[in-house]
């Protein structure tokens, strides 16, 4: 549904602790609409969907919500559809054209795998939107969700590391009570450490982040086809791996932050961490030095890149210029401190548990870039082209964990990236 012209650019605030989503307006902040009771699964995070439409799960509901984060402005309502699946979800994504999409289940609040539910949902079914719940391997399985005449769902698990082929159709056609489902092809990874997922429709791949690199398949008609993987060295830096993939649609470039450093989680400070990416186009990879301490998900403006670096000495928000012509490579523009956090990693203690962490988010037709202060409940906006800050907005709840957080910009693209942020 076309929307009228000079729309602001909204973000969604979902504090998944208080259980609370709020819809901001940027600059200024303005609460345009709010969920209560709706407790976001973090780590599935948002995904664009097509028409500046966003879906995410409730994790406790058990519901994929569709939001229009632009529909208050003509009288609908924020959640457009409300669709059950499988909880605690792990991972979300959707195939190209956003009808078809997959949602996978993890651990949740429990020790060790237990679930290994698989839900597929059409969204534009002839009686409706329609969800099927099936039975798979247990675990923390990455998704993608490849397009074409008919969608192929692909899991990425680990110990043992594998990819999972299943035809989206034959999972919707599945009868009733959770049936045991096979998948029509296994593809063997020699890791078992994979974390990081993304698939690129316009040439067709598939991409797994691993300990030793990143696992590539190329998708054609109903094959999927092992390809050599992506080296984590280049520009001569070697170390480390990436536990994230990104696709950058303006750019065509695939984005992660290699890891580096001491393995013992209370060594954190130490860890190093590179700006990683990969031409789609043409095929050059690099890196680029951000600096020690946590860095993980990054988030992809009109023109740069951003991340978040936590540590004892100081937080700051990265900004790379993206290159902006062929052989031109990302450059650092910007480290602008972030306020600290009372409840920050601390150093030999872990940066996970117990601690709050930030969220970053940015949208790819936009220079702003929004960062949370978990435990504060304040969202810190940034213009990315300026490399200044743009006010700091303070929310009803504390963001514990950090939050999470999507920008959105009317006719902004960023449904090209098909898997949940």
């Amino acid at each position: 549904m076309p929307h009228p012209p000079h729309l602001p650019p909204r973000l969604l605030v979902a504090d998944q602790v208080a259980g609370r989503i709020s819809l901001l307006d940027l600059p200024d902040g303005d609460e345009r609409a709010a969920l209560n009771h709706r407790h976001l699964a973090e780590h599935a995070g948002f995904l664009a969907l097509p028409d500046e439409l966003v879906a995410c799960v409730d994790d406790r509901a058990g519901e994929l919500l569709v939001l229009d984060p632009y529909g208050p402005d003509t009288g609908r309502p924020l959640v457009r559809r409300r669709i059950p699946v499988a909880v605690p979800a792990e991972h979300l994504a959707v195939a190209p054209g956003g009808r078809h999409l997959a949602v996978t289940t993890g651990l949740g609040r429990n020790e060790e795998a237990w679930n290994g539910l698989l839900t597929a949902v059409d969204l534009d079914a002839p009686d409706g939107a329609v969800a099927v719940r099936v039975r798979g391997r247990t675990g923390e399985p990455g998704v993608t969700v490849l397009g074409g005449a008919s969608p192929l769902v692909v899991l990425r698990h680990r110990e043992p590391g594998e990819l999972l082929v299943h035809r989206h159709r034959d999972l919707m056609a599945a009868p009733p009570s959770c049936p045991p489902v096979e998948p029509v092809r296994r593809i063997g990874l020699p890791d078992d450490d994979g974390h990081g997922d993304a698939y690129d429709p316009v040439t067709g791949r598939v991409f797994a982040a691993a300990g030793s690199g990143v696992h590539r398949g190329r998708h054609d008609g109903e094959e999927l086809t092992p390809e050599p993987p992506l080296p984590w060295a280049a520009d001569g830096r070697t170390g480390g791996r990436g536990y994230y993939l990104r696709l950058d649609p303006v750019r065509r470039t695939l984005w992660s932050c290699v890891r580096g450093g001491p393995s013992a989680p209370g060594r954190w400070p130490e860890w190093t961490n590179d700006a990683w990416w990969h031409g789609l186009d043409t095929g050059t990879t690099g890196r680029l030095e951000l600096g020690p301490g946590l860095v993980f998900r990054l988030a992809v403006t009109a023109r740069h890149i951003a991340y978040s670096r936590v540590h004892p000495d100081g937080d700051e928000l990265i900004l790379l210029a993206a290159p902006a012509a062929p052989g031109a490579r990302p450059h650092l523009t910007a480290r602008l401190p972030l306020p600290a956090m009372s409840g920050a990693p601390r150093r030999g203690g872990t940066p996970w548990d117990g601690v709050q962490r930030r969220a970053i988010a940015a949208s790819p037709g936009a220079g702003l870039v929004a960062v949370s202060r978990g435990g504060h409940g304040e969202v810190h906006v940034f213009d990315a082209d300026r490399a200044e800050p743009v006010t700091t907005l303070a929310l009803p709840t504390p963001l514990d964990d950090g939050g999470h957080l999507a920008l959105i910009t009317a006719g902004d693209g960023a449904h090209a990236d098909l898997v949940g942020r």
